[in-house]
């Protein structure tokens, strides 16, 4: 089997409600990555993409957050109605998707703006 061009992965991350910082799965139905799995199947990427749930990736603040890899490619925000795009912008067409994609001053980043203090 040859190797995938692109693994992403969906924070299913869920918390209590009235935790100290929000989750990227508060109903803790999986939406986002089942989203991100069939359309990845409806595609036809299954061999090249494999996209995988994800425990806590640390940007609770910006969430539901996706990272792409290889490139490294963080997005915050992310709904069920931006699979596509990214889908067809990044993983097909090559071009990140700007407008969902973080600052990279915030990831990793205990200092970033949108962290409670």
């Amino acid at each position: 089997m040859p190797l995938y061009e692109h693994h992403i992965f969906i924070c299913g991350n869920t918390r209590e409600a009235g935790a100290a910082r929000k989750c990227c799965n508060p109903t803790g139905t999986d939406e986002l990555h089942k989203k991100f799995k069939e359309r990845v199947g409806e595609l036809g990427l299954k061999a090249s993409v494999r996209a995988n749930k994800a425990g806590c990736l640390d940007q609770c603040e910006h969430g539901p957050n996706v990272v792409v890899y290889p490139e490294a490619v963080w997005y915050g925000a992310v709904t069920p109605a931006d699979v596509d795009e990214i889908l067809e912008q990044h993983i097909i067409g090559g071009k990140p998707v700007e407008r969902l994609r973080l600052a990279e001053s915030c990831i990793n980043n205990k200092e970033c703006e949108h962290r409670r203090r």
